[in-house]
């Protein structure tokens, strides 16, 4: 089990909490009761700092319910942090642009991090050919 350092900005928010059995992905909550006009962006406090442990980074991803809930989608569409934005004052934000209307209230849960090893050094290997299976060139249908 890895141990996370992790640095309150906010007392308003519930502590983070891993719920081994349930997911392994862990609710980050807003920090700041943040109204949005449809068309405004803005950086949404989420109350946190952390020191990952060395060779990890924090993938960072809206609630499967955020843009329901909310009407915001994440700029950035998944955000990385790694374990080197550390410091005293390094806070993590949501960015986030309104598609309408909205509020978001200090404690919502508005997107989710998981912590994964960071990618291994690859090679690439030029070849005339690929000797996986042929699914039709275009996603997992074939289709266009």
């Amino acid at each position: 089990m890895e141990t996370i350092q992790i640095k309150y900005f906010s007392d308003q928010i519930e502590p983070l909490a891993y719920i081994d059995g349930k997911s392994d992905w862990i609710d980050l909550r807003a920090a700041a009761d943040v109204a949005l006009k449809a068309g405004e962006f803005r950086l949404i406090p989420l109350g946190v700092g952390m020191k990952l442990p060395e060779g990890y980074e924090a993938h960072v991803v809206p609630r499967s319910s955020t843009f329901k809930n909310f009407g915001v989608i994440q700029t950035n569409h998944m955000g990385v942090i790694d374990e080197t934005y550390c410091g005293d004052n390094d806070q993590w934000f949501m960015p986030v642009y309104a598609v309408r209307d909205t509020e978001i209230h200090v404690n919502d849960r508005i997107c989710q991090f998981r912590i994964v090893r960071h990618q291994p050094a690859v090679v690439f290997q030029r070849v005339e050919h690929l000797d996986g299976a042929d699914r039709g060139g275009f996603g997992s249908t074939g289709k266009a």
